[in-house]
Parts: C-alpha cells; sequence; structure tokens
C-alpha cells in the first residue's frame, strides 16, 4: 500500500483526500484538529461530487508520529498556516518522501527553478524556517485548476474542474514526479507534469492576484468585479505590471489581460477563495498572492504602482477585521 497523508483538509485538501482514499492500492491518512478531527473520525470525509456524497473514512490525527512515515505528503493548507505546519509536515517525511504543495500564490520555493539567481521570497518564509525543513529539493509543486468550498468542517463541495499541473520545484524531471502524476491520474484527477511549475504557478496567480483581494475588500463575485469598467481597468493595469516581472524572472505570459479575463467571465457568478475566506473569519493569503510579487519587483527593477495600491489596500481591510 502506498501512504499518502493528507496536511490541510480543507476545500482542496478534502477533495484531493476524498479522490486518492478511493483508489486501489492508496491508504490515506490525516492530520487535523479541532472541528474537522471530530467531524473525521465521526462521519469520515465527505464530498459532494456530480450529484453524490462520497464518504472516506480516514485514518485521522492530531499528532504526525500517529499516522507514521508517508511516502508523500501533501500540502494543501492557507498560505499563512504553511509556516506553523511545516515542522508537522516534516515529521511525516521518511528519506525517499515527497511532499506536494497545493497552495495558492507564490510559495517558499518558488525561486529555486527560476533562470534568474538570487532572488529570494522573505515575506512568504522571513526566517528560512520553511525551507530548512521542507527544501526544494524534496517538493514537487502542484497547481490546482479546480473550485471546492466547505460546506463545514470535514464536508467540501466540488464545484468545478478536475485539473492538477505537477513538476518539480526545483527544476527538472524525476521518477518520483512521474509516479505521483500517474497516481493522481488514476484517482481522477487531470493530472499532467510539466516542465517548468513555476511558470504554471505565476500563470495562476497572474490570473487571481486581483479578482481575489478585489473580492475581499468589496465582497462582490469576480462578474460585478468585471463588469464595472473602472474596476476591470484597475485590475488590467496590476496584471500588466505583472505581466512584466514574470517576463522579468523567466516566467513569461503569452495572453493579454483581457483573454484572461475571457476566462474568468466564463465562470460567471463566482466566489474567489479569499472572499469565501473573509466570510468565514479565516486569514487571508496576503502575502503569497501579493507581497511576494512585489518583492520580486523591487529586485528585477519593475514599479508597480497599481499592485503597492492593492497591496496596502487588503493589508489595512485585513488588519482592522474584527478578530472574533
Amino acid at each position: 500500500m502506498m501512504k499518502v497523508g493528507i496536511v490541510g483538509l480543507g476545500a482542496i485538501g478534502g477533495w484531493l483526500a476524498a479522490h486518492l482514499q478511493r483508489t486501489e492500492g492508496v491508504r490515506v491518512s490525516a492530520l487535523a484538529r479541532g472541528d474537522t478531527l471530530a467531524a473525521v473520525r465521526a462521519h469520515g470525509l465527505r464530498l459532494d461530487i456530480g450529484g453524490e456524497t462520497w464518504c472516506a473514512p480516514l485514518d485521522a490525527s492530531d499528532d504526525p508520529a500517529a499516522l507514521g512515515e508517508q511516502d508523500l505528503v501533501i500540502l494543501a493548507v492557507k498560505g499563512p498556516a504553511v509556516a506553523a505546519v511545516a515542522a508537522q509536515v516534516a515529521a511525516l517525511c521518511g528519506p525517499q518522501t515527497r511532499v506536494l504543495t497545493a497552495l495558492n500564490g507564490l510559495p517558499w520555493w518558488f525561486t529555486a527553478g527560476l533562470p534568474v539567481p538570487g532572488l529570494q521570497l522573505a515575506c512568504v518564509d522571513p526566517d528560512g524556517h520553511i525551507a530548512a525543513r521542507l527544501p526544494p529539493e524534496r517538493v514537487i509543486g502542484c497547481v490546482v485548476h479546480a473550485s471546492c468550498a466547505l460546506r463545514e468542517p470535514g464536508w467540501v463541495r466540488h464545484v468545478m474542474g478536475h485539473g492538477l499541473l505537477l513538476g518539480e520545484a526545483a527544476g527538472g524531471d524525476s521518477a518520483s514526479l512521474q509516479d505521483t502524476t500517474s497516481l493522481l491520474a488514476r484517482a481522477g484527477f487531470a493530472a499532467k507534469a510539466v516542465d517548468s511549475i513555476q511558470r504554471e504557478v505565476f500563470y495562476k496567480l497572474w490570473g487571481n492576484m486581483t479578482t481575489n483581494p478585489v473580492s475581499a475588500l468589496t465582497r462582490a463575485t469576480t462578474d460585478r468585479i468585471l463588469a464595472d469598467p473602472l474596476v476591470c481597468d484597475f485590475t488590467t493595469a496590476i496584471m500588466r505590471e505583472a505581466a512584466v516581472i514574470g517576463e522579468r524572472v523567466g516566467c513569461p505570459i503569452s495572453q493579454t489581460p483581457q483573454d484572461r479575463h475571457a476566462i474568468t467571465r466564463s465562470l460567471g457568478a463566482f466566489k474567489t477563495s479569499m472572499l469565501q475566506d473573509i466570510e468565514a473569519g479565516r486569514p487571508i493569503e496576503t502575502d503569497a498572492l501579493l507581497a511576494a510579487p512585489r518583492e520580486l519587483a523591487q529586485q528585477v527593477g519593475v514599479p508597480t504602482p497599481m499592485l503597492d495600491a492593492l497591496l496596502g489596500l487588503t493589508r489595512l481591510m485585513d488588519g482592522c477585521r474584527d478578530p472574533a
């Protein structure tokens, strides 16, 4: 049996876990706590998908030692939680264990596989705590092209999409990358290995680094954001700045902002993940989505007045939220 451990049984982590639990030859366990741990122990992990509700019994614990060494660990927490769980993820790893990251924005390992040397992302790993425990050479990056939402702790609703793009965080190819991609394909995902996971990460960031925070600021769905000409122009200006950053760091964008807007409009009245976090009172991913690309911009000499404004507004809004 291949042992797969999930760290982060939220919407995406739960979706991944439920599919893998139904896959022959795979044993799934989960590191969870609080209401999520209690729900999974009582009812199993539940997933609403395609008009059905799957129930996936999982071996769940809040103690990594109780789960033991895993062959693959999937890290699917929100960006602000990565530093807090890095030691627990490392405790699930043996010498050959790979860590698959399903995260939004720019992660701590992003600069490792870029063609431009010397770039850093101090805002997402200020003291190197994460990289010391989870070095890029251990990491397989994953870009998720799907939408899921939490109904309640331990109960996920699949909204749309099944796409997973995988690549070595440090660059290159490997047998374990190919094996992991094949495993996820067997589990029912549209999984594909790519030459540069950094390019895929940056492309997804380019598409959601504006609508996510703007939705958090305004509580508007994406259709309303793009229907307002002034707001749409604002997001377009930020995307143009970000495209220059991408070009400078080796992650060029082939589309225009208008091309990406058309894709977003096709999703209809869509709530971004950051808006869902705001509504649920959860921390938001300001650093990974906004501060990280700005930090890159400063290192490669790209002025970003529009990005700066959105970062400042989002940071201020987040700081003024009721802590309750």
